[in-house]
């Protein structure tokens, strides 16, 4: 198991394992950006209702998620290129808000169908725009992986169990150098 982490330790310190903790990283900022947005809008200060507390926080959260990608993310400075990052940043995040729409949707569902407190009805909110996010999340690494047919996971375990192979054979090599008379 030790060098199961070892060996994860030494991949994230190479450039695809520090783009994709940055990456996630990212994420998991502009989630606390939208959750946090949407618990002030909606939640505390009721100048919201669900959908629009919803959309807004999203909206606002992706202006941090773009600049923190571009910049620690892919290490790009200067001025962003409308269509090569603008565009593309934006579909993706459209179709990311999208999906915590037809989340908030659910969730005024739930909200007007039943008579909980306004705090359980926020909680609700929130955990739906959070499930929504997690969804989407995972879709777009498939997307990705199906469209640009990356298959770095597959990779990486190549090259780990490789290595384990290696380290298996050097163990047996020390062990036949210890056992001759």
């Amino acid at each position: 198991m030790r060098d199961r982490v070892g060996q994860v330790v030494e991949w994230s310190k190479t450039h695809q394992g520090r783009k994709l903790i940055r990456f996630t990283s990212v994420s998991v900022i502009s989630t606390a950006v939208s959750l946090t947005l949407i618990a002030v809008f909606y939640g505390v200060t009721r100048w919201m209702g669900v959908v629009e507390a919803t959309v807004s926080a999203n909206v606002l959260a992706t202006i941090p998620a773009y600049n923190l990608n571009r910049r620690w993310t892919w290490g790009k400075s200067g001025r962003s290129h409308l269509m090569k990052e603008v565009v593309p940043f934006w579909i993706m995040s459209g179709l990311g808000i999208a999906a915590s729409f037809f989340g908030s949707l659910l969730a005024r569902y739930i909200v007007r169908t039943n008579h909980f407190p306004h705090s359980v009805n926020t909680l609700i909110v929130l955990g739906m725009n959070f499930l929504s996010f997690a969804i989407f999340w995972v879709l777009k690494l498939i997307v990705f992986n199906r469209i640009f047919n990356v298959d770095e996971l597959q990779e990486v375990e190549e090259h780990l169990v490789h290595d384990e192979e290696v380290e298996h054979e050097v163990e047996l090599a020390h062990d036949g150098e210890g056992l001759s008379p």
